[in-house]
């Protein structure tokens, strides 16, 4: 299936005033070459070594013999599940690939304890961990091996027969998990996490779980060297100024899956678009929507709409005057695709792409609350059930559940977004992500939801360094069973419920209206909270 892309509208605009300027400054040529000036002085020490993705497929291609033959001696040796712990770029790669090859794999991106609990039930006599950590010191990622390690002992199984490390070469984990005798595969440390899909962040726990893995980096090859022409038709080129030269007008993009052959695509480009440009008050917002959203029949004039559908046809300028971007093609030309629009889109926007200045200070926040473990902020009122908590602009003049949605509401600029951050077990309370078009038809606005915590590792930059017309409601829940985290002085329930206040404070610092909402019986409070907000 090859790429294809068209543009019509504002977007179609924008191509066409753009895409000459990137094609005279050899952008796209120079992306490939791994030109470290091209987002400016300020962005170059980090560039030049960020930029080792636009060789993913040719690095990567060694890796696939070795994935296949540990899958043949990890289903030898009895195992017929993979688990993947790992956050951000490294969980959403290997979700939306072993997704759109229907295979099974569970991603333990969460600490919420009955999450974890819930991966630890299944089949552990039958599992084999991927633990997946570009630092190797990411807690979240830490504490997921840590409860597997114990659980396999536990169960009379050596752990270095059942987990597999993939970090960058030299970092504390490949160093802990050398010593200990587990398999380890290094990615390229010149590659940042959310452009790692083709390495062995988004390889090896896919190949383990049964994907064929060579197939997604032909798919990927076959783009390449359009990709690496200064030409008008680069879909990198076209991708890249239709989502970011409408800017600062149309400031929000709307991802829609209308296609069938990809699934879960949104979500990974979600993560990809936002941390790379929300950042210096400025940046492009992904909404992921289904094709039912409230947001494609409002017509707003700061939301552009891009569809991922099966065909975009065979004309970059569409003769559909829909205002839409359509895009089609093989997911691993996709990957590849939105990796290079992305970098492009930060050029346009005069930001650098590559870094995330201000997810380490909600990381700060949450370890500070652990070290310290204070008792919990006492909530303003408790309605049915739920304790209700926020920054004073929302709760001062609230005196009800129903009373603080509103104020927070009433907080939204006409430019503005809702963000939902539901720091939920998501396999057992999956509907609390009903409240996203619940809000988006009330409000007449884009909603994000994001599950926490792993959105602090994607959107989470631009909620702090994007555009301050946010305002965010996070769902948060009592754990009805804690679980403790080998050779540590705190629980899974202390870490998410520091990660949710340690967020929450850095996004009051930043200004930003925050109402947190903790469940304390999640199966009776969603049905409240669900009829308070519709």
């Amino acid at each position: 299936m090859s790429f294809r892309i068209s543009v019509s509208g504002a977007a179609a605009d924008a191509v066409r005033r753009t895409v000459p300027g990137l094609v005279s400054d050899l952008v796209a040529s120079g992306i490939t070459a791994q030109d470290a000036t091209l987002w400016g002085s300020h962005a170059e020490a980090e560039s030049e070594k960020r930029l080792g993705w636009t060789e993913a497929v040719a690095v990567s291609r060694p890796l696939v013999a070795e994935i296949e033959s540990l899958r043949e001696q990890l289903e030898a040796d009895g195992v017929r599940h993979i688990v993947l712990g790992g956050m951000g770029g490294s969980s959403l790669a290997p979700e939306v690939i072993t997704r759109t090859a229907r295979v099974d794999l569970t991603v333990l991106d969460s600490t919420e304890p009955g999450q974890v609990l819930a991966a630890l039930g299944d089949r552990l006599e039958a599992s084999a961990l991927v633990v997946s950590s570009k630092s190797g010191s990411t807690v979240e990622t830490d504490s997921q091996r840590r409860v597997y390690e114990q659980a396999f002992r536990d169960a009379g199984i050596d752990p270095a027969k059942r987990i597999i490390v993939v970090t960058d070469p030299g970092s504390p984990l490949d160093e802990s998990a050398r010593a200990a005798g587990y398999r380890v595969f290094n990615a390229d440390p010149n590659v940042g996490g959310r452009y790692s899909a083709l390495t062995a962040f988004g390889l090896v726990p896919s190949g383990l779980a049964g994907v064929d893995i060579a197939e997604i980096l032909d798919e990927a090859e076959t783009i390449e060297l359009s990709l690496a022409i200064d030409s008008p038709e680069n879909p990198g080129l076209v991708l890249g100024a239709a989502i970011a030269a409408t800017a600062p007008l149309r400031d929000k993009l709307a991802i829609v899956a209308d296609g069938t052959h990809i699934v879960g695509f949104a979500d990974w480009a979600e993560q990809l678009i936002a941390e790379s440009t929300g950042k210096e008050g400025t940046g492009i917002l992904p909404v992921v929507l289904d094709t039912g959203a409230p947001e494609l029949t409002a017509n707003l004039p700061d939301v552009q709409v891009v569809r991922l559908v099966d065909d975009a046809g065979d004309q970059i300028f569409s003769r559909h005057d829909t205002g839409e971007i359509r895009v089609s093609g093989s997911l691993g030309a996709q990957l590849l695709v939105w990796e290079y629009a992305t970098a492009v889109a930060g050029r346009i926007l005069g930001i650098n792409p590559f870094d995330q200045p201000d997810v380490e200070s909600a990381k700060i926040a949450a370890r500070g609350l652990l070290d310290a473990r204070p008792a919990p902020e006492p909530a303003a009122f408790v309605a049915n059930g739920i304790e209700v908590r926020g920054t004073p602009d929302v709760i001062g003049a609230s005196s009800d559940l129903e009373s603080a949605i509103d104020v927070l509401l009433e907080e939204l600029p006409e430019n503005g977004y809702i963000s939902v951050q539901a720091y939920v077990d998501r396999v057992a309370h999956p509907e609390v992500e009903r409240i996203r078009d619940l809000l988006a038809a009330r409000s007449g606005r884009p909603v994000t939801f994001g599950w926490g915590p792993r959105f602090l590792h994607s959107t989470g930059q631009f909620h702090k360094g994007g555009p301050a017309v946010g305002v965010f409601l996070q769902i948060t829940q009592s754990p009805a069973d804690d679980l403790t985290i080998p050779e540590r002085p705190f629980t899974f329930g202390q870490l998410i419920a520091a990660q949710a206040s340690g967020d929450a404070s850095v996004l009051a610092e930043h200004g930003r209206p925050v109402l947190t909402l903790t469940l304390t019986d999640p199966a009776a409070n969603i049905a409240a909270l669900l009829g308070a907000v519709g």
